[in-house]
């Protein structure tokens, strides 16, 4: 059966508006400087369906200062263009950026965009810039959406070249999951373009205007799982060739050479990745290309989750590291400042030292410092003579009490070794993707100061209601006697031990396999179990999340992990 939805297109994307000033177009809902394309080169490039008449009723006339509801006070217009307006605003309640689309009530398209900011905002998908407020009053009509000052478009980033192909496979496999996401509620994109994806200063990739931006345009289509997975596909392509893969030029990119086709990425640029190049002929293999090596095409974003799940995992490239500058000497060393440098080759005489003190003054010191340091002797001499006779009458009545006792001896209690972590991995079996920050993981048991390995961030500290919660699997190498687990954390995080039985002779790979034997809450927190506990894998499982100062997100940070016997 077709499918049919007009759900629309994102919640704060400009790009392709034309712009309403040229300082406007280096600017972004977002904070992040894009250029624009039109909006016509857009709706033929990205061919996703097309936009109904506009309404006849005109732009409201607002001003820098106005403000809505008594709270939102708008700054600066980024957008104009069919009948409303976007601006970046700031809400003075809250006292933070907010993006406000606007619209007069009587627009022909006003009650769509209603429905559709309030749709999206009961997603409430982290992973989306949120819908914030969905407002009519005063005949207009304004949709109120998260304003991310530190996230960058992908448009930008394409500007400076091609992704690396571990960016391109981390921004095609979190755009995939976020949109199989949203259409299992009912939601659609229909405008997915370089300027609607963003990446925040921690690399996580969030798409903004969800089901907003299409209802502004008026855009529709009969079939927008298609028309969604198609549109990541092309993200994936210009990501890997830094082209757009069609024949017209759109979002700064140049199109494909005319009457030439739709061709591989790997054709088209050197270098490419493989897997990457095959997985975006897949999903643009919507409208008549071939896949590589003949595979389905993918024609829905949940099978191009799956296509991706198949893929092996794109490790990120190895870091590399600069010598540092040699060591330069300057001429304003210690004690040489205002003198003249020597000449090279020319030995410099040494200073004589100055002469001993002769004076009266001088030997009535010398003589008071002698006396002071025969004192100090003679005193010394004297504890230490005291000390030594003390412990002698001590070890006698110690030899006394041992031969009165026959012998009898106190248990002893073993002494706490530490054991040693043989390997780590990240443990996300609730999460859509099964993963967090799986390169970062050793950094929870080196030995290095100040580093440590940390979750995706959340709109809460129960993880955004997504999930109970993320963790650590340790793998002591062998079965061995657990006595405690002491754990360091950046900010107060409750946490549980949890523990493979001792039998297990592989790894659990899901949140059954282990039991909880120990849990505690802290910026450093000893997990002891109750009993003896013999085990292979230990679980550290975080179950609430502290607000971090740095980012003010809530995520979990682990620094150090410590296992003892």
């Amino acid at each position: 059966m077709a499918e049919r939805s007009t759900a629309a297109v994102d919640v704060a994307a400009n790009s392709g508006d034309e712009p309403l000033t040229a300082q406007a177009d280096e600017s972004t809902a977002d904070g992040a400087a894009q250029n624009r394309e039109r909006d016509t080169e857009n709706d033929e490039a990205q061919g996703s369906g097309g936009t109904e008449s506009p309404g006849k009723a005109s732009p409201p006339e607002l001003h820098s200062g106005h403000k809505l509801a008594r709270r939102y006070r708008l700054e600066e217009c980024v957008t104009r263009l069919d009948g409303f307006s976007s601006w970046r605003a700031v809400d003075e309640k809250l006292r933070r950026a907010v993006g406000v689309h606007i619209l007069p009530a009587d627009h022909s398209r006003a009650r769509s965009v209603l429905a559709a900011a309030r749709s999206s905002a009961l997603l409430g998908d982290p992973r989306f810039v949120q819908v914030l407020d969905a407002v009519e009053e005063n005949d207009l009509v304004y949709v109120v959406h998260e304003w991310l000052p530190d996230a960058t478009e992908l448009t930008a980033l394409l500007a400076a070249g091609p992704l690396e192909a571990h960016d391109a496979y981390q921004m095609v496999s979190q755009i995939a999951s976020a949109m199989a996401a949203a259409h299992r509620e009912g939601l659609a994109h229909l405008r997915l373009t370089p300027g609607t994806i963003l990446r925040s200063s921690s690399g996580q990739w969030r798409v903004r205007g969800l089901a907003v931006n299409a209802a502004l345009r008026g855009i529709t289509s009969d079939t927008p799982q298609r028309a969604d997975t198609e549109a990541i596909g092309a993200l994936l392509y210009a990501s890997l060739t830094q082209r757009w893969p069609y024949e017209n030029d759109a979002y700064g990119l140049s199109g494909l050479p005319k009457g030439v086709g739709l061709i591989a990425p790997d054709q088209v640029r050197a270098g490419v990745h493989r897997g990457l190049s095959e997985l975006a002929m897949r999903a643009l293999a919507n409208d008549g290309a071939t896949a590589s090596r003949h595979e389905s095409a993918c024609t829905t974003p949940e099978e191009l989750v799956k296509a991706i799940g198949e893929m092996p995992r794109i490790r990120p490239p190895e870091p590399v590291f600069t010598a540092p500058p040699d060591y330069q000497r300057t001429t304003y060393q210690q004690g040489s400042y205002g003198r003249q440098a020597p000449r090279p080759g020319v030995t410099q005489p040494l200073p004589t030292p100055p002469p001993p003190l002769q004076s009266r003054t001088g030997k009535a010191l010398k003589w008071a410092v002698s006396a002071l340091i025969i004192a100090a002797l003679g005193l010394g001499s004297w504890q230490l003579a005291d000390a030594l006779i003390d412990r002698g009458n001590k070890s006698q009545e110690t030899d006394k009490t041992q031969t009165t006792d026959g012998g009898n001896k106190a248990p002893t209690k073993p002494v706490s070794k530490p054991i040693a972590i043989e390997g780590a991995r990240d443990f996300d079996p609730l999460g859509e993707d099964g993963s967090e920050n799986p390169n970062d993981i050793d950094k929870v048991y080196d030995t290095a100061a100040g580093t440590y390995w940390q979750t995706s961030y959340y709109t809460s500290s129960d993880f955004g209601r997504l999930k109970s919660g993320v963790g650590v699997v340790l793998d002591l190498g062998k079965v061995q006697q657990v006595g405690k687990v002491t754990v360091t954390f950046v900010g107060d995080t409750s946490v549980e031990l949890r523990a493979a039985s001792g039998d297990t002779g592989t790894e659990p790979t899901t949140l059954d396999g282990y039991t909880k034997v120990a849990e505690g809450s802290g910026a450093s927190v000893t997990l002891k179990p109750g009993k003896t506990l013999k085990s292979r894998y230990l679980l550290v499982w975080l179950t609430d999340l502290p607000k971090q100062v740095d980012d003010g997100q809530f995520r979990g940070r682990i620094v150090d992990v410590k296992v003892s016997s």
